[in-house]
C-alpha cells in the first residue's frame, strides 16, 4: 500500500511539473508575440524620423551595446516582479529603434519591402521548425549551451571588428554564421522550456526574442547584400 501511495505521489508530481512547463511555454509564446509590437513601433519610428541615422560606426556600437546590456541586466533584476514585463517591452522598443537604421538602408533598394518580408518569413520558418523539433527531440541538448555561447561571442567580436573594417564579405560571413548559431540557440532555448530547465517566462521570452531578432537581422543583411536592387 505504501508503495502505491509513493507511486501516486510521483505521478502527481510529474503532472504538476508538466502543467508548469506548459504554462511557462504558453506565457512565453504570448509575451513573445506581444514583444513584437513595440519592436515594430520602434522600427517604424526610427525609419519615419531618421533618429538613428546618425548612429553609425563606433557611436552606434556604443549606444547599442550600452543599451542592450543595460536592458538585459534590468530585465534579469525585475523578472520576478510586476516591472519585468514593462522593462522587457521597453527593451524590444529599443531594439526596434536600433534595427531601423538597417531597415531604412534595405528600404533604399527597389525591392526593399520584398527583402524585408522575405527575411521575416524566413525567420518565422526557422522558428516554426525549431519549435517543432523541440517538441519531438528526446535527447538532452543542455551540452550545446557552452558551444553556442562561444559561437555567439565569436560572432559579436567579429561584428565589432567589422564595424570598423567595413568589409562586405566579412558582413556576409558573419550573417551566415549568425543565422546558423542563433537558429541552433532557438532550438536550445525552446528545449530548455519544454524540459523544464527554464521556469521564468520573462527570461524565456528574452532568450527567444534575442534569437529571433538576430536571425531576422542577419537574414535581412544577407538578402540586402546579395539581392538588393538599386534604381
Amino acid at each position: 500500500m505504501s508503495d502505491r501511495i509513493h507511486t501516486l505521489g510521483q505521478d502527481f508530481g510529474y503532472g504538476a511539473s508538466t502543467l508548469q512547463r506548459n504554462k511557462v511555454l504558453r506565457n512565453t509564446y504570448w509575451l513573445l508575440a506581444l514583444s513584437l509590437l513595440p519592436t515594430v513601433l520602434g522600427a517604424w519610428l526610427g525609419v519615419a524620423t531618421g533618429i538613428t541615422q546618425s548612429l553609425g560606426g563606433g557611436m552606434g556600437l556604443i549606444v547599442f551595446l550600452g543599451g542592450a546590456f543595460g536592458f538585459v541586466y534590468a530585465i534579469e533584476k525585475t523578472k520576478n516582479s510586476a516591472a519585468g514585463v514593462p522593462v522587457l517591452l521597453a527593451f524590444t522598443f529599443f531594439m526596434g529603434l536600433m534595427l531601423s537604421r538597417m531597415i531604412a538602408m534595405v528600404l533604399g533598394f527597389r525591392n526593399g519591402p520584398e527583402l524585408i518580408m522575405t527575411a521575416f518569413g524566413g525567420t518565422a520558418g526557422v522558428f516554426f521548425v525549431m519549435a517543432s523539433l523541440s517538441s519531438v527531440i528526446k535527447r538532452d541538448l543542455s551540452g550545446m549551451g557552452k558551444w553556442l555561447f562561444v559561437g555567439a561571442l565569436a560572432i559579436m567580436v567579429g561584428g565589432i571588428i567589422n564595424v570598423f573594417v567595413g568589409s562586405t564579405a566579412g558582413m556576409m560571413a558573419i550573417s551566415v554564421a549568425a543565422i546558423g548559431v542563433f537558429s541552433a540557440y532557438m532550438l536550445y532555448d525552446l528545449k530548455r522550456i519544454v524540459d523544464g530547465g527554464e521556469t521564468n517566462y520573462i527570461s524565456a521570452t528574452l532568450a527567444l526574442y534575442l534569437d529571433i531578432i538576430n536571425v531576422f537581422q542577419s537574414l535581412m543583411a544577407l538578402l540586402g547584400i546579395a539581392g538588393g536592387e538599386r534604381d
